[in-house]
Formats: structure tokens, C-alpha cells, sequence
């Protein structure tokens, strides 16, 4: 499976983005499909989930901001960013689960592919 992220860039403080992730695979409708993202210095970290089913889990920290959602039909997965912060800046990635189609992993480790990461920069 190959990931390919894209849709990072700079914005100002308060505005928006969407990403996109474009998955290979013939099965991607049973991929969970995650984004996290990692600061300069700082650990990679969750930030949202979606599975099969389409359920979906935030972190606390965009809860009410960002949204994820995914096109079967396109392969993709996307992060609808809104209200964007400076601390938002990092480089996000993509990431697909292929065993459990029902689970909404949290944990790195838990993820099977990984895509290559594209930047965000909200200024302030």
C-alpha cells in the first residue's frame, strides 16, 4: 500500500485547509485510515481516524475544528482543517490500518503504512 499526502501549505490564523491522502490497494474501503501529525522537537501525534464504517475519532485537541471523511470511490482519505491555529503547524501524515477494519487505532505502532507527510504553516 502507497500513500501519498498533499494539500499542506501556508495559511493564516484562522483559516483553512483540506488534505487529501491517495491510497493504492484494490481494498482501500476496508483500510482505517488515520492522520497524525509532528512538530519541530515534538513526538508524532494522533489526530484523527476514520474506519470502515465510517466511524470516526478526534483528538481532543481539534475536536470541533477539523473533520475527517473519505471517498471510496477515489481512494482517499481527507482532513478538513478549520479555525486554524499557529500551534497547528507541523507536517501531517497519513497512515493506513489493514487488519481490523473496525478499529480506531490511536497509537503509531498501530498503523501498517505511512505516507510521506506534507507541511502545514498557520502564522499568526
Amino acid at each position: 500500500v502507497q500513500l501519498q499526502a498533499s494539500g499542506g501549505g501556508l495559511v493564516q490564523a484562522g483559516g483553512s485547509l483540506r488534505l487529501s491522502c491517495e491510497a493504492s490497494g484494490r481494498t482501500f474501503s476496508t483500510y482505517v485510515m488515520g492522520w497524525f501529525r509532528q512538530a519541530p522537537g515534538k513526538d508524532r501525534e494522533f489526530v484523527a481516524v476514520i474506519n470502515w464504517s465510517r466511524t470516526t475519532r478526534y483528538a481532543d485537541f481539534v475536536k470541533g475544528r477539523f473533520t475527517i471523511s473519505r471517498d471510496n470511490a477515489e481512494n482517499t482519505v481527507y482532513l478538513q482543517m478549520n479555525m486554524l491555529k499557529p500551534e497547528d503547524t507541523a507536517v501531517y501524515y497519513c497512515a493506513a490500518e489493514t487488519r481490523d477494519r473496525w478499529a480506531l487505532p490511536l497509537l503509531n505502532n498501530e498503523y501498517d503504512y505511512w505516507g510521506q507527510g506534507t507541511q502545514v504553516t498557520v502564522s499568526s
